[in-house]
């Protein structure tokens, strides 16, 4: 790699690093693991540093991918346990709004958790998920209004209270 695109490389990664773990921290509530995710999509960025046109998006997508596959590791856990065990699992009944809203938001179909988590987490304009995800950008619109709809169903109607 040339120094500018070395430079280039460790600007980014100094601009963006902290934003990317926190967001990552934010999904699966665990330090270490936010850290990781956020490691490997640096990672793998950096193996295809040439190809990339837009590091900042491909950063997220990549964190998003490895978050979900994250959950779905979760899951397969839970599910183990929960046959290993036998025992009926009961649920906390005063869970935290921010853990509740994570696992609606996991619960989402493929098709609209990806917006979701690009635009309202990591915080991207619908222009910019729009182009990361190769759809129409009213497509996107949609997909973030029947997510919205999805959760506020789901909320009894009071999406307003995880604000």
């Amino acid at each position: 790699m040339s120094r500018a695109k070395e430079a280039a490389a460790s600007e980014l990664f100094a601009g963006l690093y902290p934003r990317l773990a926190g967001w990552c921290r934010r999904l699966v509530d665990d330090d270490g693991t936010a850290h990781e995710i956020a490691s490997e999509a640096f990672t793998r960025l950096w193996a295809r540093w040439t190809k990339v046109a837009e590091p900042r998006g491909f950063l997220y997508v990549t964190a998003a991918n490895l978050v979900r596959d994250h959950w779905r590791k979760l899951e397969r856990e839970r599910r183990a346990m929960s046959r290993a065990t036998t025992e009926a699992v009961v649920r906390d009944q005063g869970e935290p709004a921010g853990d509740s809203m994570r696992l609606l938001v996991q619960s989402l179909p493929e098709r609209l958790r990806t917006p979701v988590l690009l635009h309202y987490y990591a915080d991207l304009p619908v222009r910019e998920v729009s182009a990361l995800m190769g759809r129409n950008e009213n497509t996107v619109k949609a997909d973030l209004h029947a997510a919205r709809e999805m959760l506020r169903a789901r909320l009894g109607g009071d999406l307003d209270r995880t604000r």
